[in-house]
């Protein structure tokens, strides 16, 4: 492979070069898709899995501890909330966002969407769920309707089974998680429309969900981006520009530009004299 490209460099000049050079990221990005797809699941990611429709048979507690089924909750476009509520910092983060979005909404509550939000921490009480959800309705302004704010909790199995239908892999340590921070959208029927990352949720993006879930429109699919550009970091708990990686990558396109520039002027310019 290095030998062909030192024949491009010494037969075509540097567009030859530039070509093979091309060719070697296609084929090492070739390579790193497959190896991707031949591992597993991350422990900590968003696998997402747009188009899919969650398992509306799973049965949570509400948060006075009676059994209710995701069939029985989602009738209307739903934003689900992954977070546990002993979470000391992103999730309180997360929802404390959320409810300033929510404000902002013209939609109505109850009607047009709704809210659940549940404990991925197969500890956690509906006691606390209950404690978490006045804490944060207090924060609504207008008030929002206690019924279009759902807080769950659930046992491990059942846990397992909903992050899984929604991608969403993390792991223990300790007392506290590593885990992703993402907020997915749901249609009336269960079927997941798009993923909302971090902590910095904008009133328009959530709006541009809800009318893709009250369409059953699927929005479009940007973990492959995310993956790219962003990488997590468990440790700080957010996704972590990769500078390095991006800023390599432009400098190579605009250095190929410039070459194609250089090689076309060229080009033209024998084309003139001759």
């Amino acid at each position: 492979m290095l030998s062909w490209l030192r024949k491009g460099l010494r037969t075509r000049g540097l567009l030859g070069g530039a070509i093979a050079f091309l060719f070697l990221l296609a084929m090492e990005e070739r390579g790193l898709a497959h190896k991707e797809h031949q591992t597993p699941s991350p422990a900590v990611a968003i696998e997402e899995k747009l188009g899919q429709t969650l398992p509306l048979e799973l049965t949570l507690f509400d948060e006075a501890g009676k059994p209710v089924s995701l069939k029985e909750l989602i009738h209307v476009p739903t934003i689900l909330t992954p977070v546990y509520y002993s979470c000391p910092d992103v999730c309180s983060f997360l929802l404390y966002n959320l409810t300033g979005a929510l404000s902002k909404l013209s939609a109505d509550p109850g009607k047009e969407y709704q809210v659940i939000t549940f404990s991925f921490d197969e500890t956690e009480t509906p006691a606390l769920a209950t404690e978490k959800k006045r804490f944060y309705l207090k924060m609504m302004n207008p008030s929002f309707p206690e019924g279009a704010w759902r807080f769950l909790t659930a046992d491990r199995q059942t846990i397992s089974a909903l992050t899984e239908g929604i991608g969403f892999h993390f792991k223990r340590e300790g007392a506290v998680f590593q885990h992703p921070v993402a907020i997915v959208v749901l249609s009336s029927k269960g079927k997941i429309i798009r993923y909302l990352y971090g902590t910095d949720l904008l009133p328009f993006d959530i709006k541009m969900g809800l009318l893709e879930a009250s369409e059953g429109r699927v929005g479009p699919p940007i973990s492959k981006v995310l993956r790219f550009c962003f990488s997590y970091d468990p440790k700080g708990r957010k996704y972590v520009f990769n500078t390095l990686k991006v800023t390599g990558i432009v400098t190579v396109l605009f250095a190929l530009l410039f070459i194609l520039f250089i090689f076309q002027r060229g080009k033209k310019r024998r084309g003139v004299e001759g």
